[in-house]
């Protein structure tokens, strides 16, 4: 990959493959209050019939699912990480989901990461980057809740 790395998102029709084809999804950042964007885009994403994992290390259970410390102690394979934390963490969290072979990393609206992006897409892993995946699902299969 050049040394001057320019980052674009996938096209709509890989973000629709990359939507369709994701069932389990950890969402890194989860909260438990209803008002915040982690909680109520998993919540809709729920709705829609994903299975969210929720990563938090200050709680035990969100939407009625056990939450968990790091991404690395799921204890099952993940399809798609959401990320819903401040830029300067992001790049440890892309490096655990390089190690634990996740197939997608998705930064949430507001969270872009260039050089977290540059080593998931050298490790062949899909990125999306300062986009939501709840409105880009709607957007792209016509659904509302």
């Amino acid at each position: 990959m050049s040394p001057f790395f320019q980052f674009s998102n996938p096209p709509d029709e890989q973000l629709r493959e990359i939507l369709s084809h994701s069932r389990t999804l950890a969402v890194v950042g989860m909260s438990n209050r209803a008002e915040r964007a982690s909680h109520y885009v998993s919540t809709s994403l729920q709705h829609a019939g994903y299975r969210i994992v929720p990563v938090n290390p200050n709680l035990q259970e969100v939407l009625g699912t056990r939450c968990y410390p790091s991404l690395s102690e799921i204890p099952e394979p993940v399809d798609m990480v959401l990320i819903f934390r401040r830029p300067e963490f992001v790049g440890s969290i892309v490096d655990e989901a390089i190690r634990n072979k996740v197939p997608t990393v998705w930064m949430q609206v507001g969270v872009s990461h260039p050089g977290a992006a540059r080593r998931a897409i050298e490790a062949g892993l899909q990125v999306v980057m300062d986009r939501c995946a709840w409105v880009d699902y709607q957007r792209l299969f016509g659904r509302r809740l």
